[in-house]
């Protein structure tokens, strides 16, 4: 059945090649169970309840790519939405968590609508690489001044905004010590590696009075607090839709760029380098974060992670299912991800921040008129602490630069109506 199911000897594998790939894949993106609880809980999301939601979120979503695409993909809350969610969305603009979630699932059926169109084609192709680019590295930044706060490394300060914390201290000195083993691990192909770093430092904090450890197993919380807990009275407000908007934009970027690449990986692109079941994938992405949203946490979408499961031999849908299976049994440690400290999960950020800055070795920084854009978008994403602002002031600035370089013919119909909608909606945010 499995295999006239999934095509398994079609596609050169096996029951247990797949079984191994995603059992990999699992452990490369397990990180998500403890990180994103703990980002939205700073939304005043109640933790338990977001701990089940994320674990249904992407054992649903990763299911429905096995099974709709049959693609080794595997979907969770993505990184850097999360916290978009949390800290710009809820704490700078004023959102409910509840106004949020509503603004979240509102991007995923703008994002199924125009998957089942012929439109996000057009729009992938006609935004600039060096745009896409700055969209992750800039996320990549966003993420780590958020990493390096909660792990106490960076505090504010009344005359020039931010300076270190107390450096000493045992918080600050394990986050850097997670980060380093993860980093290492990572280094060392080691699988699991992130997961190992959380936990590592996790268990050091305990004699060191900055960590407890509650339990590890137990039946699941109930999912009630989030389930269906969508706000909708803010629809009718412009900042509700520029919300809405920056999450579609950055979860469509991401998941484009997530699908060509393991897909590349997994050499399943046909002779014109084209993804089969394009569509399919597509429809299974966009679903994914209306489902999140229904269930109480932010944008899902595909994971690069799923690369390691790739590597690890995984060629079609039934290493998701496998993935999907061990998000399931990670209902039950629940009291584990309860008891992981803000200084563990900051390390695991600071890492991701790493990997998606590196995008920016691949921008033409000779070209001015491409890289100054890029650095104006990663530069103020952090700094303005908003993902929309910095992805706004991105646009705006290629298009102007462009026209006064002469070079008005590089930019596209839709790079320019976005850079007009920014314009408008920045004074807004």
């Amino acid at each position: 059945m499995l295999e006239r199911f999934f095509d398994l000897s079609a596609n050169g594998t096996t029951v247990r090649t797949e079984v191994v790939a995603g059992v990999t894949t699992f452990l490369t993106m397990a990180y998500i169970i403890f990180v994103n609880p703990s980002i939205l809980s700073a939304a005043g999301m109640p933790k338990e309840a977001v701990f089940v939601a994320t674990c249904l979120a992407a054992a649903i979503a990763t299911l429905v790519m096995a099974l709709y695409a049959n693609y080794p993909i595997a979907l969770a809350p993505g990184m850097g939405l999360n916290a978009f969610f949390a800290f710009a969305v809820v704490g700078t603009m004023g959102f409910t968590w509840q106004q949020a979630l509503a603004a979240v699932l509102v991007s995923g059926v703008l994002a199924l609508i125009v998957s089942i169109l012929p439109i996000r084609a057009w729009l992938v192709n006609s935004v600039p690489n060096s745009l896409k680019l700055a969209t992750s590295a800039g996320i990549g930044f966003f993420l780590a001044i958020i990493a390096l706060q909660g792990a106490g490394l960076v505090v504010d300060h009344p005359a020039t905004l931010v300076t270190h914390g107390n450096l000493l201290a045992a918080a600050p000195l394990l986050a850097l010590l997670g980060f380093a083993i993860i980093a290492a691990l990572n280094q060392l192909k080691v699988v699991g590696s992130t997961i190992i770093g959380i936990l590592v430092v996790t268990l050091l904090g305990i004699p060191l009075g900055v960590a407890s450890i509650a339990g590890i197993v137990d039946v699941p919380p109930s999912l009630a607090p989030t389930l269906l807990q969508l706000d909708f009275s803010r629809v009718a407000e412009t900042t509700f839709w520029i919300v809405a908007l920056t999450m579609f934009f950055v979860d469509f970027f991401d998941t484009a760029g997530t699908l060509v690449g393991v897909s590349y990986r997994a050499k399943l692109l046909d002779k014109d380098g084209n993804l089969p079941r394009l569509r399919q994938a597509l429809i299974a992405d966009s679903s994914a974060t209306t489902m999140g949203a229904l269930l109480g946490t932010s944008n899902t979408t595909s994971y690069i992670e799923s690369a390691a499961g790739v590597t690890a031999g995984g060629r079609t849908g039934l290493a998701s299912v496998v993935t999907a299976g061990c998000f399931l049994l990670a209902l039950f440690f629940a009291p584990l991800a309860g008891s992981i400290p803000p200084y563990a999960t900051a390390a695991a950020l600071l890492f991701v921040a790493v990997v998606m800055a590196r995008s920016l070795s691949e921008v033409d920084w000779d070209d001015l008129t491409e890289a100054a854009p890029v650095a104006v978008t990663v530069v103020t994403m952090p700094l303005t602490y908003s993902i929309a602002v910095g992805l706004g002031l991105g646009f705006i600035t290629y298009v102007v630069v462009k026209i006064l370089a002469g070079r008005w013919r590089d930019i596209t119909p839709a790079v320019a109506l976005l850079a007009v909608i920014f314009a408008l909606m920045l004074p807004m945010i």
